[in-house]
């Protein structure tokens, strides 16, 4: 059976499929992160030069969420190679719980409606699985 979940890596060792596979999901969730970091600090800029709207700033957002699940749901597509929309979906997912965890630490507990707690979900799960289909 340990067999089967060895994979020879290129210096001969081997490495579980569990181990590359969450290595992997870190280094695309990271991706996603420092992508989501870039562009929110890009709205912002834009949000001080041009005295945006709330509104247009929500939908920043929400745009940044997608270009970030569509960005993690391809790169784990392409990692993963089977069940890309099921890869994406996950990622979308994890990129997503960490969005509500740090609401939680950072603004001791969650500031959002349930309707749009719920549309973040799908937001997020969706773009990602989008992402893994693409890949």
């Amino acid at each position: 059976m340990e067999k089967k979940l060895q994979k020879t890596s290129a210096n001969g060792q081997g490495e579980s499929k569990v181990g590359v596979s969450t290595l992997s999901i870190l280094k695309i969730l990271l991706a996603m992160y420092m992508v989501t970091g870039v562009l929110l600090v890009i709205l912002s800029a834009m949000l001080y030069k041009m005295q945006l709207s709330e509104n247009v700033v929500s939908i920043g957002i929400v745009v940044i969420y997608v270009i970030s699940g569509i960005l993690g749901g391809f790169l784990s597509g392409k990692v993963m190679k089977t069940k890309r929309f099921l890869w994406g979906m996950i990622m979308g997912g994890c990129y997503f719980l960490i969005l509500v965890l740090g609401s939680i630490v950072f603004q001791k507990g969650i500031n959002m409606e349930v309707s749009r707690f719920f549309t973040t979900l799908v937001l997020c799960i969706g773009s990602g699985m989008i992402g893994g289909m693409a890949s």
